[in-house]
């Protein structure tokens, strides 16, 4: 078909009333585009009874239900001039179908984007309060599902093959999953340290590799700054299948140590001082009273042992140690003052006569 006769056609039948009918119909809905979004909005409000989530359906659909109103003015102009037995009117239904997918991906994507309402509602559900890595994951895996299901859906409305795009997925899936093995495992490993929680931002931690504080986790690595202040990238196929020591959910935080005294102590003095430790400790109100421990233990070769098992109520590293340097300090005074000395390396040598000898050798 020429260019003239297909144009001859298309304008066949069309008029200046014809025309000024479908202008006034585009600019109609131009003008009560706004009028019209707002009672959309408002239909939609009512349908989701005031929700948690309904400001951000709201938010999300208001830019697109209102360019929808205006292309369905646009739609309607075009459909009332065109004839209706003109075979290109199955393609602007076609087109204006495409739109109207289009327009409701677009609403959705915002939807999944905005992920404040909706996934902590979600985490919460779950039990899963620390969801400040779960929620910017899903919310790509979301936005891609609505980006695919978007142009699947307006492929089919133009005739293409929604299974060979599925199968081209899958094989590509498959693909990508070989050659990216090791970043996968990594992305299993955050799932399931975010379900199990070992850790959180902030833990102290001990592993066989590393120990430190938890300064960001993410779903591919964890990063931890030691206590030289560097920090170590650990991948989180490496953190889930090693033990973990979070020194952070400690309650209160243990002492144990055995003392060495002088192996010439006086027996009175070490009892006397014992007990005064044991009340020291008990008296301390920075020391958990549900386990004190202070025996006279040990006989070694140089020393007497005496052993101390306790435990601080605090778990903060700094404090612990301060508390534990007091508690040290008040050790020493009351050995001071009961008269018993530190143990320290000795070595004693004998001496025998050389007549004992003889009377040893003649005998």
């Amino acid at each position: 078909m020429k260019i003239w006769e297909w144009t001859e056609r298309l304008f066949e039948g069309i008029n200046a009333i014809h025309i000024l009918i479908s202008v006034g119909i585009i600019v109609l809905f131009l003008l009560l585009s706004k009028v019209f979004s707002r009672w959309g909005i408002s239909m939609l409000n009512r349908w989701l009874r005031a929700s948690d989530s309904a400001a951000v359906w709201t938010d999300a659909f208001r830019k697109p239900l209102r360019l929808f109103f205006t292309l369905l003015g646009v739609y309607l102009g075009i459909k009332y001039l065109l004839p209706a037995a003109w075979e290109s009117a199955v393609r602007l239904d076609r087109i204006f179908r495409s739109v109207i997918i289009i327009l409701l991906g677009w609403g959705t994507y915002i939807v999944s984007s905005q992920s404040s309402v909706l996934l902590v509602g979600i985490g919460k559900k779950l039990s899963m309060n620390d969801t400040g890595m779960l929620i910017p994951f899903l919310t790509k895996v979301l936005r891609f599902i609505v980006v695919i299901v978007t142009i699947g859906l307006v492929g089919s409305e133009w005739g293409f093959s929604v299974n060979g795009l599925v199968a081209g997925m899958g094989l590509g899936s498959l693909a990508i999953a070989l050659a990216a093995k090791d970043t996968l495992g990594n992305i299993l490993g955050g799932i399931v340290i975010i379900i199990e929680k070992p850790f959180s931002k902030g833990d102290w931690i001990l592993t066989p590799t590393v120990e430190g504080v938890v300064e960001d986790i993410t779903f591919r690595s964890t990063q931890i700054r030691t206590f030289a202040d560097a920090v170590i990238t650990v991948p989180n196929s490496q953190m889930a299948d090693q033990p973990i020591t979070n020194w952070s959910k400690m309650g209160k935080r243990r002492i144990t140590f055995t003392l060495g005294v002088a192996l010439d102590s006086d027996r009175d003095r070490l009892s006397a001082a014992i007990t005064r430790i044991k009340q020291l400790l008990m008296e301390n109100e920075h020391i958990d009273q549900d386990t004190i421990l202070v025996y006279f233990t040990d006989f070694n070769e140089q020393n007497l042992g005496i052993f101390f098992y306790f435990f601080t109520k605090t778990t903060v590293w700094a404090e612990y140690l301060e508390v534990r340097q007091l508690v040290n300090l008040e050790i020493l005074q009351i050995l001071e003052e009961e008269g018993i000395k530190l143990a320290y390396p000795v070595q004693r040598i004998f001496f025998e006569n050389s007549s004992s000898a003889e009377q040893r050798v003649r005998a």
